[in-house]
C-alpha cells in the first residue's frame, strides 16, 4: 500500500474568487488547504477533477469552491482522500477543527507561527502548493509603488516565506515536495502588466535556484506556468491606483477550466516534473521567440501595446 501524503495547497483569495483559485471552504475564504492520500489515490482523483463530486455533495458549501486549488480539492474528497482548510480560530493550538490562516499580506512573524501549528497538527507537509495569485492592470507611468509592492507581497514574498518556513521540517525528514504556481508571464512580459510580470519572473527565479539548492536533500521543486485559467482573477486584479479592475477579460473568459488545470498541477507532483508550461501554442511559441529572435518579439510587444492603448482611448 503506497504512503499517505501530506498536501497542503496555500494561496490567497477574497470573498469574490481572487487569485488562482484558492477554496471557500465552510462558507469562509480559505488561505490554505490540506489534502491527504496516498498518491496513486491523489492521481486517480485528480483524472476525475471535470466530474466534481457526486450530486449529494453539490449543495451547500460546496457550490462555492472555485480555480484550480479548490478543484484539487474537490476532486480528492470525490476520490476519497481526507481533505479541509486552514482558517483563523481562536484559542488554543491548532487542529483539525482550529485551522490557522495565513497570507502574503501578513507578516513573516505569522507566517512562521501558523506553519509551526500546522506542524504541530499533522506532523510534515509532503507537498506545498503555492497558489496566490493576484493580478493586475495598469501602466507603468501610472502605477503606483504601493500598488508594486501589493501584487509582490501576495505573489512573491507570501510563497516565499510559506516556502521558507516549511524548508526546515523537509530538510530534516530529506523529503517533500514544493510546487510553486508561476505564469506564462513568468517566462515573458506582455505590456499593461508589469507588476504582475514582474512578481512571476522573480518567483520563477526563486524556485530556480531553490531546485538546485534543494538537490542534495532530495526535495523536489516544480514551477507550474498556467496560461490563462477561467477564473476570477482578472475581475478583482488591482489597477494602477490601486482599485478593483472589475472586467471579466476575454482572454480569461476563454481560459482552460480550473478542473483541468488542477489536474495537470497534481499530475506534476506525481511526475516529479521540474517545470510545467501549461498554455496553448502561441504563448508557448513566444516564450521560444523571447529567446531566439527577442527583435521580433520586442516589436510584438510593442505593436500590442499600441493597440491595447488605442483600443482604451477610443
Amino acid at each position: 500500500m503506497q504512503q499517505q501524503r501530506m498536501f497542503l495547497a496555500a494561496g490567497e483569495e477574497s470573498a469574490e474568487g481572487e487569485g488562482h483559485g484558492l477554496s471557500h471552504v465552510y462558507g469562509h475564504p480559505a488561505a490554505a488547504v490540506w489534502l491527504r492520500g496516498n498518491l496513486q489515490r491523489l492521481q486517480a482523483a485528480a483524472a476525475d477533477a471535470h466530474e466534481g463530486l457526486p450530486a449529494e455533495r453539490r449543495g451547500g458549501h460546496y457550490r462555492r469552491y472555485l480555480g484550480p486549488g479548490a478543484r484539487m480539492r474537490q476532486s480528492l474528497l470525490h476520490g476519497g482522500c481526507q481533505a479541509g482548510a486552514l482558517r483563523p480560530k481562536p484559542g488554543g493550538p491548532g487542529r483539525a477543527h482550529q485551522r490557522t490562516c495565513f497570507s502574503g499580506h501578513q507578516d513573516p512573524g505569522a507566517i512562521v507561527t501558523a506553519t509551526a501549528e500546522i506542524l504541530q497538527c499533522f506532523g510534515h507537509v509532503d507537498v506545498l502548493i503555492n497558489n496566490a495569485g493576484i493580478s493586475y492592470r495598469g501602466a507603468i507611468v501610472d502605477t503606483t509603488t504601493d500598488v508594486d509592492k501589493k501584487v509582490m507581497e501576495t505573489n512573491y514574498f507570501g510563497p516565499v516565506a510559506l516556502t521558507k518556513a516549511l524548508l526546515p521540517s523537509m530538510i530534516k525528514r530529506r523529503q517533500g515536495h514544493i510546487v510553486a504556481i508561476s505564469s506564462i508571464q513568468g517566462k515573458i512580459s506582455i505590456p499593461f502588466r508589469s507588476a504582475y510580470a514582474a512578481s512571476k519572473h522573480a518567483t520563477q527565479a526563486f524556485f530556480d535556484c531553490l531546485r538546485a539548492e534543494m538537490e542534495q536533500y532530495e526535495i523536489e521543486v516544480t514551477v507550474v506556468s498556467p496560461g490563462y485559467i477561467h477564473t476570477n482573477l482578472s475581475l478583482n486584479a488591482v489597477t494602477a491606483d490601486g482599485s478593483t479592475y472589475g472586467v471579466m477579460d476575454k482572454t480569461t473568459a476563454q481560459g482552460r477550466s480550473p478542473a483541468e488545470v488542477a489536474r495537470d498541477v497534481l499530475a506534476a507532483v506525481g511526475k516529479k516534473k521540474k517545470d510545467v508550461i501549461l498554455a496553448d501554442l502561441l504563448p508557448s511559441l513566444a516564450i521560444y521567440l523571447r529567446t531566439l529572435a527577442p527583435g521580433l518579439f520586442f516589436r510584438l510587444m510593442a505593436s500590442r501595446a499600441r493597440k491595447e492603448r488605442k483600443s482604451k482611448n477610443s
